[in-house]
């Protein structure tokens, strides 16, 4: 497998312009000067990255940063559209921002593709080395820094293999269009040989296709069910946690809040504290610091939630050894709008 077509196709695409989302606080009319324009960068609507947005905005907060008055910060989301992606990044670069912040690796790699110059802090992306932004943590491009979320795919399939000792057959959606899908996919392949696993991965392109990919897993006989984490997936997993209920299969995942939408368990970094940590990045950056300067970023606690409704809909009963790594229990619940939400003990 090889999505290194991607980045010409990224290229090709022109500047059709289907509708985004966009959140904008103008800049002040007091004559005061133009503020510093920080464009946030979302391949599409994710919970992984909208934590991640929210821990930049509290480390633009905690540093004393008032939108609208000394910065202004622009949100711009494709919906999953590489045109859009591409779009999007080519406005940010024309000089209409003085910093990007892409939160994901599609959109990581247009802002690269797109600009040579402006700053570029990343957040929420996994393979920041296979897109062009360098080749390590210290050897990078001299306008890009940011925080790398590698998840953990190895660890997740070892706790499986701790929940369930029995499990032979593990089911696996991915995306094809996602070169950071690609990269996990290949880490659980070779996980999946040293820990007595047989893979079945099954590829998607766009939500729609996930419940028929899902009954392609299901008719192989899977006996657990692990999606690699992406934006296509992560953005829909709610219908992923659907089907795993109604078939009772185990359902785990490597992005913590997973387990609101269906996983019994999920090993993961934490979003939010990635999005502070590169708020903090982008406000030294803003204050003088070469971003070239400034060694890429990475998180170092793997937190394990779990979600017991969950895991009693698929027939599985965690070890009291797992019980007690847990850091958070999570339920689903009905809100007062009668909405599901998360309840966390």
């Amino acid at each position: 497998m090889n999505n290194k077509t991607l980045v010409i196709g990224l290229l090709a695409f022109g500047l059709a312009v289907p509708a985004c989302r966009r959140q904008e606080t103008p800049p002040p009319e007091d004559g005061s000067g133009r503020p510093y324009v920080i464009g946030i960068f979302q391949s599409v609507d994710s919970p992984t990255a909208n934590e991640a947005r929210r821990g930049i905005l509290q480390a633009f907060a905690d540093a004393g940063l008032r939108d609208g008055r000394d910065i202004v910060v622009t949100t711009r989301i494709a919906n999953n559209d590489i045109a859009e992606v591409q779009r999007i990044a080519r406005e940010l670069a024309d000089g209409r921002v003085d910093l990007v912040m892409p939160l994901s690796t599609q959109a990581l790699q247009a802002a690269v593709l797109t600009s040579r110059k402006g700053p570029i802090v990343f957040c929420a992306v996994a393979v920041p080395y296979l897109v062009g932004a360098g080749r390590s943590a210290g050897n990078h491009l001299a306008n890009v820094t940011g925080v790398v979320s590698t998840g953990p795919i190895r660890q997740t399939m070892a706790l499986i293999r701790e929940v369930l000792p029995k499990a032979r057959r593990l089911g696996s959606l991915w995306t094809s269009s996602e070169v950071n899908s690609e990269y996990y996919l290949d880490l659980a392949r070779v996980a999946a040989s040293e820990l007595g696993f047989e893979l079945v991965a099954v590829p998607v392109t766009a939500p729609p296709e996930i419940p028929g990919s899902i009954q392609r897993l299901l008719n192989e006989k899977i006996d657990v069910l692990f999606p690699m984490s992406d934006n296509t997936l992560n953005s829909a997993f709610d219908v992923i946690g659907r089907a795993a209920e109604e078939n009772a299969t185990p359902l785990f995942a490597s992005f913590l809040r997973s387990v609101e939408f269906g996983a019994c368990a999920a090993l993961g970094l934490d979003f939010y504290d990635m999005g502070v940590k590169a708020g903090r990045l982008a406000v030294r950056i803003k204050a003088g610091e070469s971003p070239g300067a400034i060694p890429i970023q990475s998180m170092d606690e793997i937190k394990l939630y779990l979600n017991p409704e969950a895991a009693a809909k698929q027939g599985v009963v965690f070890p009291k050894t797992v019980l007690d790594r847990s850091t958070r229990s999570v339920s689903p619940t009905r809100g007062t709008a009668g909405a599901p939400g998360p309840v966390l003990d």
